[in-house]
């Protein structure tokens, strides 16, 4: 059992809460039975796993997996878990995994551009959205939130595994958008209702942040501002509700 903090694979999972040294390794952490089973499900192998002693039968099976996949399941204390761990009550099972690097399919055909959408719980969300409406590629503009920060990874409940996910200047996007003859900009202001938008293939939905919504280069290659109509007089809903209500609008099609 591992009961120090100074042991190379416990210091590891806490250098791996800062984004620097997530980028330097190319390495990421998953938490807890459910997304770790996910990932596995999806033909990932994770480099290491760490666990606390376990009474749940759920959680022994999927031990016996990592077990079955890596030598490196490695047993740790309860105050070591505590220290590694980055929710309140951890689960007592977490896992290292490589940067999950899925191929974009050419030409993308359901697109979901991120401007600048900065809370790490929004963008969890609209990514567990975007993986249930079929998208198939999503691009993280300049801004985002880190696709591998912890808070994300446990929002998005496994569409890290499914969906293929890119960091992207504008100069990419647009290009790639060059593909794609419908390019909707999310907007509260926008002209068109998002009912009466051609959601038809191929298309892309651009998705800004709640304090500045989305900027010029964003705008600069929609093709259109589709607005969801809102009443009681509300303003606007948050980036992952309206995100959720668009993308499922794009799927109906």
């Amino acid at each position: 059992m591992i009961t120090s903090l100074s042991n190379p694979k416990v210091k590891l999972v806490r250098a791996l809460a800062r984004r620097k040294e997530r980028y330097a390794a190319r390495q990421f952490v998953v938490e807890g039975v459910r997304l770790i089973e996910e990932a596995l499900d999806a033909g990932i192998v994770p480099a290491f796993a760490l666990f606390t002693a376990q009474t749940d039968p759920r959680a022994n099976a999927l031990l016996e997996r990592l077990r079955a996949l890596t030598p490196d399941t490695l047993e740790v204390s309860d105050e070591v878990m505590k220290e590694i761990a980055s929710t309140e009550t951890p689960q007592g099972i977490g896992a290292v995994l490589s940067f999950v690097e899925l191929p974009l399919p050419t030409p993308p055909q359901f697109v979901l551009i991120l401007d600048a959408v900065r809370d790490p719980g929004n963008v969890g969300a609209i990514l567990r959205s975007a993986r249930a409406a079929g998208v198939d590629a999503i691009f993280f503009a300049h801004g985002t939130a880190d696709p591998y920060n912890d808070k994300v990874v446990r929002a998005a409940m496994g569409a890290h595994f499914h969906l293929p996910i890119r960091g992207a200047a504008w100069t990419e996007i647009k290009e790639m958008m060059e593909m794609v003859p419908r390019v909707y900009l999310a907007d509260a202001r926008g002209d068109v209702e998002y009912t009466r938008a051609d959601w038809s293939r191929p298309v892309a939905l651009i998705v800004g942040g709640e304090a500045e919504g989305a900027g010029d280069a964003a705008k600069n290659i929609a093709t259109a501002r589709v607005a969801i109509p809102m009443r009681g007089g509300a303003e606007s809903l948050n980036a992952a509700m309206a995100a959720t209500v668009l993308l499922f609008q794009a799927a109906r099609v």
